[in-house]
């Protein structure tokens, strides 16, 4: 005799304590900055019963979730020009530390993750393993160095384009304009390798996808997106780049955003068909490959029963219902996703003794004249075999 839903249920909530579901996506962190304006002093006492989104304390608590990343994600700037760079990059500075303000102000509820290792440790105290993701390189200010300052404020991925094309990538909501990865996207996922920096595929074309699968040394994700031959949407992903996805040894987390599973947008989106797209990914290329990306607080309704992050029991419970076994959705749930992590660790530590492989343009620092003085005292200093003093 087959389960009743209240036993697959009491399963869900018991492997939820028991394993950590880690979450790609979720925009909590510009739900703070649009309600409270960041202010810490507003946003203290709202973080547990928020008025607004998909996303609070009191839910993430009810929801069982084990880790999150949480999106810095700032909207592309109106100019392309430098202060119209720079205002972004301060912007997304502020979301950074908004997050990590979070995670500090309620440490009983929050840690921080630095590594794959972490999150297991952090979700064994109770507390939710907290991530950061960027979503879109127009955050970075066209700079290598803020990418790799990003790395050590404590992102972890970074999704290439967001709703436009940028000069290393093409949106799948963009004109194409660098035919998908342009020379400086190709040197930008050499370079996020060697950092250790997770690539996310998510919002980019079919053809960037191919041509990232084709030189990342380390996987790559979705952090949310669904598949494309279950509805089909410039933001979700075909088979051919599934099958891609597979050789990678990537992942796609499955998004709930009711356009990317229901022909009928949020008025016919129902959990079966989240539960339906986890399912055709897992049986396509194997449930190594998936995880769970919501996009909660980045859309203005859920699916039915997966309305918000309280219901991840109701999932869970859904996959049960469906036959996977616990270890499947175990897996599915935040072991591939913190498998990922770890790879992406290990090949950066492979490319840890090569030299960066991308550096910004660097203003003439020096004349010509003030150039000469500095080589002929090297020269004199050669020859005279000791140091020389010299007042720049």
């Amino acid at each position: 005799m087959a389960p009743t839903p209240d036993e697959y249920l009491s399963q869900a909530h018991a492997l939820l304590k028991r394993v950590p579901l880690v979450d790609g996506h979720n925009d909590f962190p510009y739900m703070i900055r649009g309600w409270f304006g960041n202010n810490f002093e507003l946003f203290h006492p709202g973080i547990y019963n928020m008025p607004i989104g998909q996303t609070d304390l009191t839910r993430l608590r009810k929801g069982l979730i084990g880790g999150q990343f949480w999106s810095a994600f700032i909207p592309i700037p109106k100019t392309n020009d430098t202060l119209g760079k720079l205002e972004c990059l301060i912007k997304t500075l502020q979301q950074i530390d908004t997050i990590h303000l979070m995670i500090e102000n309620f440490s009983d509820h929050f840690g921080a993750v630095n590594s794959s290792k972490d999150i297991e440790t952090i979700f064994k105290s109770g507390r939710i393993a907290s991530l950061i993701g960027v979503e879109g390189l127009h955050q970075i200010a066209d700079s290598t160095s803020v990418l790799r300052l990003f790395h050590k404020l404590g992102v972890r991925y970074i999704t290439l384009c967001h709703d436009d094309d940028n000069r290393y990538a093409d949106s799948s909501n963009g004109k194409s304009t660098n035919g998908g990865l342009s020379s400086y996207g190709l040197d930008i996922i050499r370079e996020m390798n060697r950092i250790g920096m997770i690539v996310d595929l998510s919002h980019t074309t079919t053809e960037t996808q191919k041509q990232v699968l084709s030189v990342s040394e380390a996987p790559v994700i979705f952090s949310h997106s669904s598949c494309n031959s279950l509805l089909p949407s410039p933001r979700n992903v075909t088979d051919e780049i599934l099958d891609l996805l597979k050789t990678n040894n990537g992942l796609i987390m499955i998004c709930f955003l009711p356009d990317l599973v229901s022909t009928n947008g949020v008025q016919g989106a129902m959990i079966d068909q989240v539960i339906d797209h986890i399912i055709y990914a897992g049986r396509r290329i194997g449930f190594e490959h998936v995880g769970i990306g919501s996009d909660f607080d980045g859309m203005l309704e859920g699916p039915k029963d997966l309305d918000d992050v309280s219901k991840y029991p109701k999932l869970v419970e859904k996959l049960f219902e469906r036959g996977l076994s616990e270890d499947v959705v175990a897996q599915t749930l935040g072991g591939n996703v913190i498998r990922v992590l770890g790879e992406v660790e290990a090949v950066s530590r492979e490319l840890k003794g090569h030299v960066p492989v991308l550096s910004d343009p660097i203003e003439e620092v020096w004349t010509s004249e003030q150039k000469d003085i500095l080589t002929r005292m090297g020269t004199l200093r050669s020859s005279r075999g000791s140091g020389t003093n010299l007042a720049l």
